[in-house]
């Protein structure tokens, strides 16, 4: 059980604390603004970092993406005269998808893809897509998943089918009011029959045929056979604008190597740069690592929460200075009180706990408070804006436990100085 001398220095320090409501309400605001701060900015480090990882998750932690790269202008070559026009030849080809198969250790797929900017036209609805010829398990390799219909199947690549599958986003936009199924899409000069349609994973953008940033987003793309989308199109993509025309030879957009464990993702990827390199005179492709990149982000993280924890953490330190200095006039105001106290036996360890015990209660107080704030504060940021934010029990903990160490720390000086007041000199105290 609790002693009962215990019980009354308690409620003395509490009743003290009330009879100054306005000065104990503006003494916990340091606290309660450091404890809403801590929550709230690490809750919001916390969701970018979240949404970034997922992102690079979504891309395949034992996938490899070797993506083309359209070369400096400086190395293209002319191709017909008076600067009219031009065609460069880059980008990867369907030699490297059968070298890295054949060679580096521990591949478990190859999938080429070819990305192609072209408008999707179904009776009076048109829209931009990105054609994207590919292999019939692209959903394995990616985490696509089928909604309805079927993906592409192996007769439609060896037979060059016009057949696709289009994305959730497309059939929505496309058609309306209709069953895609029952359908087919025109593009360019061909129709191709709508076979399935399919969810993806995430919704970052591709490359387009460029080697450029500028693609569609993924719920707005069309699904081909590889070898009908080069069938089609060709290798060789012309652009036309203003009389001139630009003319560029890309077999393959990109390349993605699906490893069989992380450990062979780790050991493949010097080995697949250096691989592509023997081929390659020109700079004409990048190799991207999602898990690689997953580690850096989460090493962000860390670094991120750090920052955000130490930026908030001096919001409490000023808030336990402004409990030291309040607490010291306190004693300073109450010093005849002390010296009366301690004439009627209170020993010194009473008037250190009294003292002790309106800090606490100060502190633990504002920590409550700033819970209920920080915690609130991310909550309708997430409702106002797109930004996601993501409170974590550990920060709100964090928080509340450091709130809490700040009144015991902040408080002891002060408490210890009206403990040691003699008792004589208080009582003299005007």
């Amino acid at each position: 059980m609790i002693p009962y001398q215990v019980i009354i220095t308690v409620k003395l320090g509490f009743k003290s604390l009330k009879l100054h409501k306005l000065r104990s309400v503006l003494t916990m605001l340091g606290i309660i603004f450091g404890v809403c701060s801590v929550i709230a900015m690490l809750a919001i480090g916390e969701g970018a970092s979240f949404e970034a990882q997922e992102a690079i998750k979504r891309l395949g932690s034992n996938n490899i993406l070797i993506r083309s790269l359209k070369p400096p202008e400086q190395s293209r070559q002319q191709t017909s005269g008076g600067g009219r026009g031009g065609q460069i030849k880059y980008g990867l080809t369907y030699d490297d998808g059968a070298r890295l198969q054949a060679t580096i250790p521990g591949v478990v797929r190859v999938l080429p893809m070819r990305i192609i900017r072209e408008n999707v036209r179904f009776q009076r609805s048109e829209v931009p897509c990105q054609i994207i010829g590919t292999l019939p398990f692209y959903p394995e390799v990616t985490g696509a998943s089928v909604v309805r219909g079927r993906f592409l199947a192996h007769f439609d690549e060896e037979h060059k089918e016009n057949v696709c599958v289009i994305t959730t986003g497309l059939a929505r936009r496309l058609f309306p009011f209709q069953d895609p199924l029952e359908h087919a899409v025109r593009i360019d000069a061909f129709y191709y029959r709508v076979v399935g349609i399919v969810q993806e994973r995430s919704q970052p953008e591709q490359r387009s045929q460029s080697g450029k940033m500028e693609g569609q987003p993924l719920d707005n793309n069309v699904y081909i056979p590889l070898n009908a989308s080069r069938t089609r199109f060709g290798d060789v993509l012309i652009r036309r604008s203003a009389g001139s025309f630009e003319a560029e030879e890309v077999q393959l957009h990109q390349v993605t190597v699906q490893m069989r464990d992380l450990a062979a993702v780790e050991t493949a990827d010097p080995q697949v740069k250096t691989l592509l390199s023997r081929f390659h005179d020109q700079n004409d492709y990048e190799v991207i690592v999602p898990l690689q990149l997953l580690r850096q982000a989460e090493q962000t993280k860390r670094i991120f929460n750090i920052v955000l924890g130490s930026i908030a953490a001096i919001s409490l330190l000023v808030g336990g200075i402004g409990i030291m200095n309040i607490m010291l006039a306190t004693v300073t105001e109450r010093t005849r009180e002390i010296g009366v106290r301690r004439a009627l036996g209170a020993k010194k360890s009473d008037v250190m706990m009294q003292f002790l015990v309106e800090t606490v209660v100060l502190a633990v107080g504002g920590g409550l408070i700033g819970v209920i704030v920080g915690v609130t504060v991310p909550l309708v940021v997430s409702q106002l804006t797109t930004m996601k934010t993501i409170v974590t029990l550990w920060s709100v903990l964090l928080a509340f436990g450091i709130s809490g160490a700040v009144g015991i720390v902040f408080g002891l000086y002060p408490a210890k100085s009206a403990a040691e007041l003699d008792p004589i000199e208080a009582l003299r105290h005007e």
